[in-house]
């Protein structure tokens, strides 16, 4: 990496950091606290007894000594564990407009980060293509999220397949305390639905697709050679041909049909955010309906 790119790379980082400190205060931090509770209860103090408490939590001790019923009273536990796990195959590179999809997903990454570090919680990175490259436990603090960011845009896949399941497994073993788990991908890749059910099942799992509006339908644009940027196959495709476009969005559209229906089997929570549009309306959305549950 050159000191240009990495000069790049660190602008980056800073307007990132801004933008994502703007939206977690003015439009994010509350919905989020309401989406996600904490991992238990804490014993905070005694009680006199009121009619409607919950009798399962007389403390039978204090109630003798003084002649009155007492409850334990208890507050949630907030801190969480975040995992971000972004998706840097060569897939994430694409992006016919404004953003790639790994700059999107740096974007939404930089905002769930700033915003759970508002939260007093803890987060941490995986960063996966055809196997995991990188792995950064939980922690807090302003430097550790500017490094979360700077290796999303930075770090380059060693192997630029996409392997969901692998990552899944992955975080199944690694993480052993109940996390929150945002995975960032496109979702394309080699069948991945029991690795994923089960990352769900341990995990509270949140799945961000990731997407170009040109990935559902190709343009009439005469000939083109297309590159797989995860296998380098190359082939030669007529945009102009209209039964090579129906198709195409055919099988595209069967794809996204089928991914949904993992999201739904194993009761995944799930948005779709595009490379050209504002992601925050989508975001904001899923997490509201959350809260909505929560409440």
């Amino acid at each position: 990496m050159t000191p240009d790119s990495i000069e790049e790379i660190m602008q980056k980082v800073h307007h990132l950091e801004l933008k994502a400190k703007k939206l977690s205060r003015e439009s994010f931090a509350g919905v989020y606290h309401a989406s996600f509770k904490g991992q238990g209860l804490d014993f905070e103090d005694f009680a006199e007894y009121n009619h409607g408490d919950e009798p399962r939590f007389i403390d039978w001790n204090v109630t003798a000594r003084m002649n009155t019923p007492f409850v334990r009273t208890f507050r949630e536990e907030r801190e969480l564990s975040i995992i971000l796990a972004v998706d840097i195959s060569g897939s994430s590179i694409f992006g016919s407009e404004y953003l790639s999809k790994r700059e999107l997903a740096a974007e939404v990454a930089a905002v769930l980060a700033f915003t759970a570090r508002m939260n007093g919680d803890k987060v941490g990175l995986l960063l996966f293509a055809g196997q995991k490259e990188l792995y950064l436990a939980p922690e807090k603090g302003n430097k550790h999220m500017l490094r979360l960011i700077r290796e999303i845009l930075a770090t380059e896949a060693q192997y630029p397949d996409t392997n969901i399941a692998e990552a899944s497994r992955f975080l199944t073993r690694t993480i052993k305390r109940k996390s929150l788990v945002f995975m960032l991908s496109d979702f394309i890749g080699q069948d991945f639905s029991k690795a994923l059910g089960g990352l769900a099942t341990q995990h509270d799992l949140i799945a961000v697709r990731l997407f170009d509006p040109s990935e559902e339908n190709l343009p009439d644009v005469g000939k083109v050679v297309l590159t797989d940027p995860e296998t380098g196959f190359q082939s030669e495709v007529n945009t102009s041909n209209t039964t090579v476009r129906q198709q195409y969005s055919k099988l595209h559209r069967h794809h996204i049909d089928a991914v949904e229906k993992i999201f739904r089997q194993y009761a995944i929570d799930h948005c779709s955010v595009s490379t050209n549009a504002d992601y925050f309306p989508s975001l904001l959305k899923m997490l509201k309906l959350r809260a909505k549950r929560n409440a």
